[in-house]
């Protein structure tokens, strides 16, 4: 029988550039605060948008995910980081047996990418809570998305962490001097969203494109965006929702963290 704790929260972290982890800032240090304030979790599941499937939705299942560099030319201190914190094959296990949504297969390959190692390196440096990682198929529309993330709430009744990586405005292409700025319409579609959020209104979030050109412009593609909502599936009615950072970096990317519970 698996053991009941006081319910976890939930995150979304709007994760940025990788860079982020090598100094301390505001950022660094939000998460580091959040890590702190939150219950230590049994073990952490994540959803990264830098983990997309085709057609099939997976989860690590093994007993040392690698550490992945998924990014390009960046500084060379990230390639030499390491994130070594054990998986948690049973609990892949069960959550591929009890989602009924879709079918999720096991992985052995994946392992833990920026968007999972990124923050959790300065949540949890010590890397002694075990990791997973969820992917996102690709194929699917929003709704479907949310449909499938519902069925990870007995999750948090067993003190597992969910933790989305994403960023709800994300146009690397619009990225402009000076760091700390923010374009209009960035700021439109954050306030917008982060509105709907308070107000328990997910649907107009699914459909998000009924924002107009402010959507079109802050999700030009989906991968960021979509962790969001699997935070926001997992939401109970009137459960308290904060924001422990808020801000965009070079204008076009929102840094707004979401913490459920």
């Amino acid at each position: 029988m698996v053991e009941h704790l006081p319910k976890m929260p939930v995150v979304f972290i709007g994760h940025g550039a990788p860079t982020l982890v090598l100094s301390d800032n505001r950022y660094t240090r939000a998460w580091r605060q959040l890590a702190q304030n939150l219950p230590r979790p049994q073990a952490i599941l994540v959803v990264s948008a830098h983990w997309l499937t085709h057609a099939k939705t997976l989860v690590t299942a093994m007993l040392q995910p690698r550490t992945i560099h998924d990014f390009g030319r960046m500084d060379a201190r990230l390639f030499q980081m390491q994130y070594p914190a054990p998986g948690a094959p049973a609990l892949a296990e069960r959550i591929a047996q009890q989602v009924n949504h879709a079918h999720i297969g096991l992985d052995e390959r994946w392992g833990l990418d920026h968007g999972a190692w990124c923050p959790l390196s300065v949540m949890y440096p010590q890397a002694d809570i075990p990791v997973i990682q969820l992917s996102m198929d690709a194929t699917q529309p929003p709704g479907a998305h949310y449909a499938l993330a519902q069925q990870l709430a007995f999750l948090r009744a067993e003190g597992v962490l969910v933790l989305c990586s994403g960023n709800i405005v994300h146009n690397l292409r619009r990225m402009a001097l000076p760091e700390d700025h923010a374009f209009d319409w960035a700021q439109r579609f954050d306030q917008a969203v982060c509105a709907c959020i308070n107000n328990d209104r997910h649907q107009p979030l699914l459909n998000y494109a009924g924002f107009g050109e402010d959507a079109l412009l802050a999700v030009p593609t989906i991968e960021h965006y979509l962790p969001l909502l699997y935070a926001l599936a997992l939401k109970d009615a009137g459960e308290r929702v904060s924001y422990p950072v808020e801000g965009f970096a070079y204008g076009s990317i929102s840094m707004r963290s979401v913490l459920i519970g």
